[in-house]
């Protein structure tokens, strides 16, 4: 008798300070990769973000209410503030996905993949390409220039745009 196909689980790592449409992007396709995908959001204190891990797990969660997924795919947001690695074998996952958005992303990708794989053999990274309307947005960016009052409309959605010029008390 023929086992059921094993459930394919992968974790999208990130600090989404805050998500911007490029995450949603990937995590879009990353559903038609893996049947179960788990949003890592990282604590990563060293990055001072400008959100708290829960004001950006609750954000992640709030843009991927309406996510279109495949059928029976589900979609998971978790925090976490241990190795990845380890975090990825606590989730039953064998696949990290990860994006990338220009070639000077592709170095620091490559080193990690190698070093995830040193310390998890079985372990995958699967790289998937921004797609072209998505590949200059960064988080960075879109803080920055939501500090100094630009419109970040086109780069995240209208609800974390507002809670971005909320942090920096600018007119919503």
């Amino acid at each position: 008798m023929p086992n059921a196909k094993a459930q394919r689980i992968g974790v999208y790592p990130g600090t989404f300070d805050p998500i911007t449409n490029g995450h949603v992007d990937i995590i879009s396709r990353a559903t038609r990769v893996v049947d179960k995908l788990v949003v890592a959001v990282a604590v990563n204190g060293g990055k001072e973000p400008l959100f708290t891990l829960d004001e950006r797990v609750a954000m992640v969660e709030a843009d991927l209410a309406n996510i279109q997924t495949p059928p029976g795919t589900v979609i998971e947001v978790r925090p976490f503030d241990n190795l990845l690695v380890e975090f990825v074998a606590d989730v039953g996952a064998g696949v990290i996905v990860r994006g990338l958005r220009a070639v000077s992303d592709f170095e620091y990708e490559f080193q990690m993949a190698a070093m995830n794989a040193r310390l998890s053999p079985k372990l995958e990274t699967v790289f998937l390409m921004a797609s072209d309307r998505n590949q200059f947005i960064s988080s960075r960016f879109v803080k920055e220039i939501g500090r100094l009052g630009g419109d970040i409309r086109h780069f995240v959605s209208a609800a974390v745009a507002q809670h971005v010029r909320a942090r920096y008390e600018l007119d919503a």
